[in-house]
This record gives C-alpha cells, structure tokens and sequence, in this order.
C-alpha cells in the first residue's frame, strides 16, 4: 500500500475513535507535511484520500474540517439509514394518520386465498396489463386509470400546459423501487467511463450509484428554479454527455420547479443535442398542476417515479416511462441488476391507485406538507431558506459565522439530525455552508421544538455552543 495511504488510515482511525471530532480543523497541508516530514504532494494525496472516504471536507478560503456523522468510510450512502439522533430530520418519508387504516382496506381483498396466490407468484419488469394501465395514469398525473382502458399508441400533449399528457400503458416498466428504476436508466444510457450531466446539487443516491456503474458525473449550474439548460453545450464541449439527469419539479434539496418557458428551452436544447434525459419524479405529487418534462420531451425522456414518498417505503414499487427506442435497453438492465418488482407490493398499488386510496393519501399529504413549511419559515429566520411551500423539504443557508459541519456537530449534540449540504454537492471539494433539512419524520409538535432549537443555535455563535 502506498504510504499516504497508511497516513491517511492513521487519521481515519483518530476520526472513528474520536479523537478528531466532527467540526475540528486540520492543519493546512504546508503545516502537516512539516509536522509529518513528508513530502507537501504526499499532504496533499492525504487529505484527497480522507475527502475520498466522505472523512473530511475542504472549504475555500477557510480549510480542511472533520465531517459530522459515521458510517463505512468511503461507502456509506447519505440519507440511506435513519440518523440515530432522537429527532430525524435527515431521512424523510411523510406519514399522515390516515393512511395506514386506508392502506388496510385497500389490502383486505389481498388476503383471499385465490387473490394471494396470484400476487405472490414471479413477475418481470413488464409487470401486468392492470398495473401499466394504473401507473400510466400515475404518471399522467390523474387520480385513476380510464375506466375503459387506454388506447395505446405514443404519449401525446393536449395544451400548450401538458397537463393532458397520457403515456401509452405499453411504455411502462417496473422496479423493486425508484432508486432501482434510476439505477437501471443511468445502466441502460450511460457505459462506464461516460459522462452523466446533473445538477450541481443533485440526490445524493445518484451519486453512490454514478460511482458504483463507474459513470463519471458532470456538475451543471443551478438557480432557484432549476438547471440553466445554455450550460448544456458548454459541458458537452468539455466531452460528450450520454445524458442528463435532473429533477424539474421540485428539486431535492433546493425546492424549486421548472417554469414553463424554461422546461420548453430545456426540451429544445435537449433535442439539439441529441441527448435523452432521466426525469426523477419522486417528489412531483406534491405539484400536481405541473406537467413533467416528458409532456414537452416524449421521444427521449425516461420519467422514473415510486410509491416510497406517496404511500411509505416499507411497501413500495419503482417504475419507468420508458420511449420505445430505449425500452429494451432498460428492461435488460432490470432484468440483469435483479431489480424485477414485487409482485405482491406491484398487485398492491394497483388497488390502492384504482380505488383512489393513493389519490387520497397524496393529497392529505400535500396539505401536511405546506403546513410544516409554514412552521419551518416562522422558526428558521436566521440565514436563507429555499423551498417550495408545499415540500418536504428545505435548503437552508446558513448565517455568515456557521460552517455546515460545525452546525450538523452542533445539531447532534442537541439530539437533531439535518444533512449536510456537502451531501448533495456533486464535482466539488468545497462544502456549502448550508444544510438540508428533513420536515416529514417527526410529528408536527416534536418538529416544531426541533426547528426552534435549530433557530436558536443559528442565532448562537459556534463558539458558544461547541466548547
């Protein structure tokens, strides 16, 4: 093993032990190569090493910081486990009380002898008529499948708002769930060693999987709305892109949603390009009156969707619109990743979208969620918060005196978990000096005392609170 390597194991161990606590600088590399007496490249291949394994990160101007919380250095995916922190506001799966008792009575039939032992059997990822049937309509937007069934034939836009957007049945495809339905696109579009185009913060999954199906990822300027897409030819001339991944509507962690003109410019430029797109739609049911990308893109857009978010993620299905050009790509990948659905969660959700039990759960959480964003915005009055007002979920930069490890070490010593802006930044060594922050776990009261103890350590000078 090369000797910076057995350094930087030196100070991996002295993180895992404690010794180098969340929050604490490290010496500049000028500084630790004389302490050490090594070489200022071997320094400098150290710290890329610990920043390699998610142990540290680098701010510009300011230096080199332990990060806050623990996992397999190097391998631990962001928001894949729940914080062990008393209050969560990392992972962020909504639950509204009703849900489960309509839940159950959507599965009742499901407990008939005969019914069961048609769920239970194997399925592929073509799924069954029904299930097409009911998810296009998901995809669509509308609460229920056509009463008398879809015509098939190619998606069309009624309107010059693509609300009436209705894929064909036939281009569906299923997963276990989302994060495997976006493992099977990035698979199917992008070889290894070929460059993906994402937001310049993007889901932190996307980058865990661009690593593992050796995809090498191209950061893409952001605003508050969404991608810039005239820096699409620039990253082009950089090396070809195979495709784009983005999230148009609602974007984790930022909140915001493509306005029409830009989704309309995004498409243009996406077909002068010649290049297919992967729409992550997860958290799209929370802006119902917004089409997707694919109304205005059908002929190069794969829209991946789930349940986890809708319904909860303990029973959960991925799926994919899929063009008919890329469909047999895509359904190899699932095929050959293991990433077939379950049968039962598959015969499930069909009932649930059929009898309008998912319509009536997602809408119950839609208003959930804009009344925890009114709470988040009457507590969080210290630094810039971006976010729709009926998400989950808030980007939150924080005040000038606040570096974002130093807050999330400071949040865990109060009990609450937030995520790191580092987390979703994507081709940076810098760390935003922002946090994501979670408004679905808890309930309403407990999220309210987290959010104002948050505030209050915003208001509070860092070395007030980290002694």
């Amino acid at each position: 093993m090369d000797d910076y390597r057995l350094i930087a194991d030196e100070l991996a161990a002295a993180i895992t032990d404690g010794r180098l606590r969340p929050g604490e600088q490290l010496p500049t590399q000028r500084a630790f190569a004389h302490r050490r007496g090594i070489a200022a490249s071997t320094a400098g291949r150290v710290y890329r090493e610990l920043t390699r394994r998610g142990l540290v990160v680098g701010e510009v101007g300011r230096g080199t910081f332990v990060r806050a919380g623990r996992g397999t250095p190097g391998t631990a995916v962001p928001l894949a486990e729940p914080a062990r922190a008393p209050v969560d506001l990392e992972l962020n799966y909504p639950v509204v009380p009703e849900q489960s008792a309509l839940l159950a009575e959507g599965l009742a039939p499901l407990l008939r002898p005969d019914v069961l032992a048609a769920a239970l059997r194997p399925i592929g990822a073509e799924g069954t008529a029904e299930a097409r049937e009911a998810f296009a309509a998901l995809a669509a937007g509308t609460d229920r499948p056509a009463a008398h069934g879809h015509t098939a034939g190619k998606p069309t836009v009624n309107g010059p708002a693509g609300l009436d957007w209705r894929p064909s049945p036939d281009a569906v495809l299923f997963a276990g769930n989302g994060r495997q339905a976006v493992a099977a696109a990035l698979a199917a579009l992008v070889p290894p060693g070929q460059r993906l185009g994402v937001e310049e913060l993007t889901y932190p999954v996307v980058k865990a999987l661009a690593g593992r199906l050796g995809i090498t990822l191209v950061p893409l300027p952001v605003d508050r709305h969404g991608l810039l897409p005239d820096t699409l030819a620039a990253a082009q001339r950089g090396g070809p892109l195979r495709a784009l991944y983005l999230q148009p509507r609602v974007h984790n962690p930022l909140g915001g949603t493509l306005p029409p003109d830009r989704r309309a410019h995004l498409a243009a430029e996406l077909r002068r390009l010649d290049l297919p797109v992967v729409e992550d739609a997860i958290w799209s049911f929370l802006r119902p009156d917004t089409p997707p990308l694919a109304a205005e893109l059908p002929e190069r857009t794969v829209l991946v969707d789930s349940l986890s978010k809708r319904l909860a993620p303990g029973l959960t299905a991925g799926f994919a619109v899929v063009p008919d050009p890329l469909r047999p790509a895509l359904a190899a990948a699932l095929r050959s990743g293991g990433w077939a659905p379950s049968g039962f969660a598959l015969e499930s959700a069909v009932r649930w979208i059929t009898d309008g039990t998912l319509a009536t759960v997602a809408a119950a959480k839609r208003t959930d969620a804009a009344q925890r964003q009114q709470v988040a915005r009457r507590l969080l009055t210290h630094g810039r918060l971006s976010a729709d007002p009926g998400s989950y979920y808030l980007w939150w930069e924080l005040p000038a005196a606040w570096r974002a490890e130093t807050f999330i070490a400071a949040s865990a010593r109060a009990g609450i978990a937030v995520t790191p802006g580092a987390a979703f930044a994507v081709g940076s060594r810098t760390s935003p000096a922002a946090v994501r922050v979670g408004l679905a776990s808890p309930s309403i009261p407990v999220l309210t005392r987290a959010l104002g103890t948050l505030a209050d350590l915003a208001r509070a000078a860092p070395e007030d609170v980290l002694d």
